[in-house]
C-alpha cells in the first residue's frame, strides 16, 4: 500500500490577511523557529509519506525559500519527495488560457497531473491552518479497514477551546463515527465536532472527483462531493484526541502561539520521540542575556540579544530587546529590533520591524497590536 500527500498552502490566506500579504498561510512563522507548513509536512513524513505535492497560489517565494529541496524533512529524493504544484487549473479553461484556482476543488483540478502520476493507492489531503501532531498511519489504516469512501480527521472542541472568526466544517456523527451531516459555520456555544481538513481518500476516487467536477462544472469539494454523498457512500471520521489549534484570525494566531508557553502543550506537540516536528535548520549564535536582563516564562530562538525584561513572550531569531525595555505577552518575529525604555504589551511584529526608543505600545489578547513587515515605529 502506497500513500501520497497533497497540501493546500493558500486555501485559508484570507483568514489572517495581516500576515499573508507577502506570504502564504503555509509559510506563516510559528513557535520561534517553525512555519505552519512544518506541521503538515512532518505529520506526513513521520507516517512514511514521502511523495508530497504542495499546491501554491501566490506570494509563495518565502515558502520556496523555506522548503528548498526538502532535505530538512528527508524529502530530497530522486523518486517522490516534494513537488511544488503550480496554481493554474488547466489549459482547458477559457479557450486554452489557464486560470488561477479560486477554491479547493479547482486547486485539485490544478493538481490533476500529480494525482494521476503519483502512483499511490491513497492520498492524504491537508490544509496548513491546523497545528497538531498526529499519526497519519493510524488514520490511513482506519480508512482502509473501514472501506470508507472518505475519512475525515475530526476534533471535538469545547466552548473554552475554540475561537473561530471564519466558518469551519462542523460535523454530525452517528454512534459508529459515520458522518451524517456537515455544514460550514462559526460555532459560538457548547461542544462541537469540527473537521481538521485532513482527509484520506483513494487516488482513484480522488481522480474521479476531479473528472466529474470538470464534466459537471462543480465548484465546491464539501458541498458537491461530501454533503451530496453522505447517505450514499461511507464517509467516516477519525477522532483526534491530541492537542489541536487552528489559525483562523490574528486573534487565533496570538492565542495559539501563547498556548506554547504551557508545558503540556509543548510536550504534546514537540516531545514525541517518534513524531518530531521538522523545520529548516539555520546556524546562528546562542541568545545573549546581558547584565540586568530578566526573562520569565518565554520561548526564545537563537541569536537574540536581551538587555531588558521579557515576560510571557515568544521571540524569533535575532530579536533585540533594548536596555530598560519591558516586553510582555508579545510575539516578535525574526530580526525585530526594540530600542531602549520601551513598553510593549500584546504586540505582534512581523519580520524586520524597528521600534524606536521610548515607545509605549499595547494591544489586548482579543485584539493584538500588529506591526507589519519592515515597518518602523
Amino acid at each position: 500500500m502506497t500513500v501520497a500527500g497533497l497540501i493546500f498552502s493558500n486555501i485559508h490566506d484570507q483568514s489572517i490577511p495581516e500576515m499573508t500579504r507577502m506570504r502564504t498561510m503555509a509559510s506563516i512563522p510559528f513557535g520561534c523557529r517553525y512555519r505552519l507548513i512544518d506541521f503538515a509536512l512532518s505529520n506526513m513524513v513521520n507516517s512514511n509519506i514521502t511523495n508530497i505535492g504542495i499546491i501554491t497560489h501566490y506570494n509563495y517565494q518565502s515558502l520556496l525559500d523555506h522548503i528548498g529541496n526538502g532535505k530538512d524533512w528527508d524529502l530530497a529524493r530522486r523518486s517522490g519527495g516534494i513537488k511544488i504544484l503550480p496554481p493554474y487549473v488547466a489549459a482547458y479553461e477559457n479557450n486554452g488560457a489557464g486560470k488561477v484556482y479560486e477554491n479547493r476543488l479547482e486547486a485539485l483540478m490544478g493538481a490533476e497531473n500529480f494525482i494521476n502520476r503519483c502512483g499511490a493507492d491513497y492520498i492524504v489531503l491537508s490544509d496548513c491552518d491546523a497545528i497538531l501532531n498526529i499519526d497519519l498511519s493510524e488514520v490511513i489504516n482506519s480508512h482502509v479497514k473501514s472501506g470508507a469512501y472518505l475519512t475525515m480527521v475530526a476534533k471535538k472542541l469545547e466552548k473554552a477551546n475554540y475561537n473561530f472568526e471564519t466558518a469551519v466544517p462542523i460535523l454530525d456523527l452517528d454512534a459508529n463515527g459515520r458522518v451524517v451531516g456537515m455544514a460550514d459555520g462559526c460555532p459560538n456555544e457548547g461542544g462541537v465536532i469540527i473537521s481538521t481538513n485532513i482527509m484520506v481518500i483513494s487516488r482513484v476516487d480522488l481522480h474521479s472527483i476531479v473528472s466529474e467536477a470538470l464534466a459537471r462544472g462543480y465548484t465546491s469539494f464539501h458541498r458537491d462531493f461530501i454533503v451530496k454523498n453522505l447517505h450514499t457512500k461511507l464517509i467516516n471520521s477519525y477522532m483526534f484526541d491530541g492537542w489541536y489549534s487552528v489559525v483562523s484570525s490574528m486573534e487565533g494566531y496570538f492565542e495559539s502561539s501563547m498556548k506554547l508557553l504551557c508545558e503540556e502543550t509543548r510536550r504534546d506537540l514537540f516531545e514525541n520521540a517518534d513524531r518530531q516536528i521538522y523545520t529548516k535548520i539555520r546556524n546562528s549564535a546562542p541568545t545573549k542575556y546581558m547584565e540586568g536582563s530578566k526573562v520569565k516564562n518565554s520561548l526564545l530562538a537563537d541569536g537574540c540579544v536581551i538587555e531588558g525584561t521579557v515576560e510571557n513572550c515568544i521571540l524569533f531569531r535575532n530579536v533585540h530587546i533594548g536596555k530598560g525595555t519591558t516586553v510582555k505577552n508579545c510575539i516578535l518575529l525574526q530580526d525585530t529590533y526594540v530600542g531602549s525604555n520601551v513598553f510593549l504589551n500584546c504586540v505582534v511584529t512581523d519580520k524586520n520591524v524597528v521600534i524606536k526608543d521610548d515607545r509605549i505600545l499595547s494591544g489586548h489578547e482579543t485584539n493584538p497590536f500588529f506591526i507589519g513587515k519592515n515597518q518602523t515605529i
